[in-house]
């Protein structure tokens, strides 16, 4: 142990005669605690609301999106597939048809997004599909047509698995009593849950071909929905998709869908950030008032440790390091904190949020580790300047005056 770290501990332990500085020293421990174990709380819960929603979005919709700019639908949708299956980072490629619908049950008649998929291309990258609350995908042959329902859309017009439900389009047929809305019977096979609540709530699935006949769209799909392995290459693997494709074509990203769901949680992660390091700003005040007051005290064993041969250069390194010490167990401690809470909460879902709000049932705590290195690193370096004036000032204490009167 060096000399400068042995007299700096002896300095933090309470005395009689220093009780007064103890209690100070013990409010700065505590105020970077306090900070710091905030600031774990805040950013881990804004990290994990962020990612629960991202997965949840992601899971439910496609990462690129591409579709025609007449609305008329991708006539040759196969061969547009073919070539984005070709560029590399592309996970999955496939066709989809949708239109508004009306879907009625035994309770009620709700509106709802009626989207044709083919189901052998799109079970693997969606693990949701694999995992329905009930029932299986629908299949070839039975008596009916099979429709997934989402859980919300289900228990709103009460059907279950095994029910009849009526589909009615917005397109129309000609009957001997004029235009006429399609309309036609499916049966429940099976109920999905996404955990996101806006797309459980609105969203009814059938085979590709089945909602290519219903709409009219046979040979035609309205997009084609794009799974790549890293979702925040996105952009880049957009442009080159788009460069590939005709003119025609449009070409969207996850990113530019929730530009700005996500751009509000990355900005109140930021100023969350900076508002709550004020805290530990002003608990580092606390420790530049301990080393004052340790300094004022001391005067007379700095003059004696100068005297003894001690150079301006030791003392400032005693009190630096004193002031170090406060900042690190702060510190430490606060992380402690801060991460044993957000084990709890996760634990036992202890912030719960209305699901058709929030898109989740509860707040996760997740925290990353260059969030955590960013707070500890931000920290520390608050503490260690705020120790600089008092070690600077104890370093010019001239030990004649200091022994003068001893």
């Amino acid at each position: 142990m060096s000399f400068e770290l042995f007299v700096a501990r002896r300095y933090l332990t309470a005395r009689r005669k220093q009780a007064f500085i103890s209690v100070i020293t013990l409010i700065s421990v505590g105020g970077i605690m306090i900070g710091v174990a905030a600031l774990v709380i805040a950013i881990a819960l804004i990290t994990g609301f962020q990612e629960d929603v991202q997965a949840k979005i992601l899971g439910a919709t496609s990462h690129i999106m591409v579709q025609d700019l007449s609305n008329e639908g991708l006539a040759d949708y196969r061969a547009m597939a073919d070539r984005i299956r070709a560029e590399k980072g592309v996970v999955a490629v496939t066709p989809v048809v949708y239109n508004e619908v009306l879907i009625t049950g035994l309770a009620k008649t709700k509106g709802a997004l009626l989207k044709g998929m083919d189901f052998a291309r799109e079970l693997p990258g969606s693990a949701w599909l694999r995992r329905l609350e009930a029932g299986r995908v629908p299949g070839s042959g039975g008596e009916r047509e099979g429709i997934l329902l989402g859980r919300q859309v289900a228990l709103e017009i009460g059907a279950q698995v095994g029910d009849i439900v009526d589909i009615v389009t917005p397109s129309a047929s000609l009957s001997p009593l004029g235009l006429m809305p399609k309309r036609r019977r499916f049966q429940v096979t099976g109920l999905f849950a996404t955990g996101l609540y806006e797309f459980d709530a609105t969203t009814a699935l059938v085979s590709l071909e089945t909602a290519q006949k219903l709409f009219g769209l046979e040979g035609r799909a309205s997009f084609l929905q794009v799974k790549i392995r890293d979702i925040f290459a996105a952009a880049d693997l957009a442009e080159r998709i788009k460069a590939d494709l005709p003119p025609t074509v449009y070409v969207t990203t996850w990113m530019e869908l929730n530009r700005n769901l996500f751009s509000a949680l990355k900005l109140e992660k930021n100023i969350m950030f900076l508002t709550i390091t004020l805290i530990v700003i002003v608990a580092a005040l606390n420790i530049i008032a301990t080393l004052i007051l340790m300094v004022m005290e001391k005067t007379r064993d700095i003059g004696i440790l100068m005297a003894m041969g001690a150079t301006p250069r030791s003392i400032q390194r005693i009190f630096f390091t004193q002031g170090a010490l406060i900042g690190v167990i702060g510190t430490a401690l606060g992380a402690g904190l801060g991460l044993a809470w957000c084990w709890l909460a996760n634990r036992f879902e202890l912030i719960r949020v209305p699901v058709d709000i929030y898109q989740i049932s509860f707040v996760p705590f997740r925290l990353r580790p260059v969030d955590l290195a960013a707070i500890v690193g931000v920290t520390l370096a608050i503490s260690f300047v705020s120790t600089l004036f008092p070690a600077r000032r104890a370093s010019k204490v001239d030990p004649v005056v200091a022994l003068k009167y001893e």
